[in-house]
């Protein structure tokens, strides 16, 4: 078990070890134990959080908010749009001051080429720890989450355990490329065996892929990427389909929405579930685009556990909030 987690940040995946993100999951196990108990557990009594929102949320926001009451604190929402920072408060001026306001500073930021460097801006003029509730680049608390919900359905020893990280069509938006990303460095620690699948203009950032395959040479686990979903759904014991934006070949948006209507076929239907191992889960971080992305059959079906991982959200970000704000 590590121990030094006080007054740090959590910005991208691997600011945790694997054996600091291994004590996270311990504490997260042991405050969803003391919830399902109803144990308090105050352990941020007069704690305050301030959650910086550039982006909506429903699940981050809620999670965020009710995991800080949970521990005896509160969490304050700030809208970018609503405030001052719209009209010129700086990266700097945020970090010094709310971190002298609050005891850890959250903040969503997803805009391309920004958001990531927006918030270790603001972490540099901090006197607090600032956590990244998603940027560009890194989904880091969902990725908790989801390694926490994999664990539960499948067992600690996740060795040899094939999980599937694919692009999926939705006509929405362009949504970051921040979870995918997320996945595959968190993912390759683990001992999965990971399967990027996507189609050609859908790639993720090079950086991001050369630390994924450094991590599974390092863990000695697989790491493939394929352009057909039907190969990679083949015997996986975890599928995790989602829709990303094609931000590598075009930030346009027309063009981007013309590269995303090509592949409307990609779609996580009851056939391509029947490729997977018969005890094979299905994962999406929400909101699912139902009848694009998946169909109702699959996500509302036996091998779903998206609400167990959208609970899990609470419980993950509860055990970093409780170690780095204390």
């Amino acid at each position: 078990m590590q121990t030094n987690f006080r007054g740090r940040d959590f910005i991208g995946d691997l600011d945790f070890s694997k054996e600091e993100v291994e004590t996270v999951l311990d504490v997260a196990w042991d405050l969803k134990r003391k919830r399902a108990l109803g144990e308090p557990h105050p352990l941020l009594r007069d704690k305050t959080l301030a959650m910086l929102f550039f982006f909506t949320s429903t699940r981050t926001r809620g999670s965020f908010e009710a995991g800080m009451a949970q521990l005896g604190g509160h969490a304050a929402f700030i809208d970018s749009q609503t405030t001052q920072i719209s009209h010129g408060d700086t990266a700097k001026e945020i970090g010094e001051i709310f971190g002298r306001y609050f005891d850890g500073i959250s903040i969503r930021q997803c805009d391309w080429n920004f958001g990531n460097q927006y918030i270790n801006e603001v972490a540099r003029a901090s006197r607090v720890p600032v956590l990244n509730m998603q940027c560009d680049v890194y989904h880091p608390f969902q990725c908790l989450a989801d390694l926490m919900t994999i664990i539960e359905k499948k067992g600690r020893d996740l060795r040899r355990k094939k999980v599937v990280v694919s692009w999926a069509y939705a006509a929405s938006y362009s949504k970051p490329i921040s979870v995918p990303q997320s996945l595959i460095l968190q993912m390759t620690r683990f001992g999965c065996d990971v399967v990027l699948a996507h189609p050609p203009e859908f790639k993720l950032m090079p950086d991001i892929m050369q630390q994924a395959q450094e991590n599974a040479r390092k863990y000695r686990m697989g790491f493939e990427v394929t352009d057909d979903m039907d190969a990679a759904f083949r015997d996986a014991d975890v599928v995790y389909p989602k829709s990303w934006g094609p931000l590598l070949t075009t930030t346009g948006k027309e063009e981007g929405k013309s590269l995303i209507e090509k592949y409307r076929s990609w779609i996580t239907d009851a056939r391509r579930m029947a490729l997977a191992k018969e005890d094979a889960i299905y994962m999406h971080c929400l909101p699912a685009d139902r009848g694009l992305e998946v169909t109702d059959e699959v996500i509302d079906g036996p091998h779903s556990v998206v609400y167990d991982e959208a609970e899990n959200r609470l419980h993950a970000q509860k055990a970093v909030m409780a170690l780095t704000m204390s």
